[in-house]
């Protein structure tokens, strides 16, 4: 049974508030709830965020937002996250290949493997890869005599990055390419094309807005990423230290003011990533 929309209606010369409230008055009971809930839950914290943020001015605002320590951060968050999105899109390309194309043992157990970052608590995500990629660790023992440190530099910030944000590219990658027709492939051999071109030409066009919509995903997941990356990190500032680091280390020296500042400045580019993935989105629906 369809639900309508609520209408709504009123007098000219009501204000915008009593237009809401009426409206809101004769609303479903689940437009309501949903209202009562993204109120409570995600538009008042914005606002007051917003209203922390706004108290300071413009000048004060910019100077914070701008300090060098605040701009390495951004720097070191970002340009990381990317680079780690960038490489999870090429692997989890080829992980959700193997996985949709191929039978072998242990395919299941695999599978399920690749939503653990989603279950595991960020802070167990940490210590497991600071242990693993320490300098007496399994892997970073191997790297340790090339002169090569891995945890507790930039360089571990970015592998537990591309750890947390895989699942998004596979994730993302792996419905579409059960939805492929094989026989388009064969098709395409059969008319002289190989391996490749069949790839490039016949089976990445219809791929590639997946493919994109899980980087950004991943992306957008490692920027905010905290749990892992405060444990494999040395946190040193101008080196390994990121944005949501620095938040709390704002908080435990009782500057709220800068700790809001850079909070917004991470909002507003959270939200400028969402809109591109949404763009994204909407543009890979021409293959739908």
């Amino acid at each position: 049974m369809a639900v309508s929309s609520p209408r709504i209606s009123s007098a000219s010369g009501d204000s915008p508030l009593k237009v809401f409230w009426h409206s809101l008055i004769h609303m479903p009971w689940t437009w309501r709830i949903m209202l009562g809930y993204l109120i409570f839950m995600l538009f008042l914290p914005t606002a007051a965020m917003l209203a922390k943020s706004s108290a300071l001015g413009p000048a004060e605002f910019w100077r914070i937002a701008t300090s060098p320590i605040a701009l390495s951060t951004y720097d070191v968050t970002f340009t990381t996250s990317l680079i780690a999105a960038l490489i999870d899109g090429f692997f989890g390309v080829l992980v959700a290949w193997v996985l949709v194309r191929y039978d072998f043992p242990l395919k299941r157990l695999i599978d399920a493997s690749i939503d653990l970052p989603f279950a595991l608590p960020t802070a167990v995500a940490g210590l497991t890869l600071a242990t693993v990629y320490s300098q007496n660790g399994w892997i970073g023992s191997l790297f340790a005599p090339l002169g090569i440190k891995i945890a507790f530099t930039r360089l571990g910030v970015g592998i537990a990055m591309m750890f947390i944000s895989l699942p998004f590219v596979v994730r993302t990658v792996q419905p579409v390419l059960l939805q492929l027709e094989k026989e388009t492939e064969e098709a395409a051999w059969c008319l002289g094309a190989s391996a490749w071109q069949t790839f490039w030409r016949v089976v990445l066009p219809p791929l590639f807005p997946a493919i994109l919509t899980g980087v950004a995903l991943g992306f957008s997941r490692a920027v905010g990423e905290y749990g892992s990356t405060v444990i494999i990190s040395s946190n040193t500032p101008f080196q390994d230290l990121i944005a949501p680091i620095l938040i709390f280390q704002r908080l435990e020296q009782y500057d709220y003011s800068g700790a809001t500042v850079i909070g917004m400045v991470l909002l507003v580019l959270s939200l400028v990533m969402l809109l591109v993935i949404n763009f994204i989105q909407a543009w890979g629906k021409r293959y739908d």
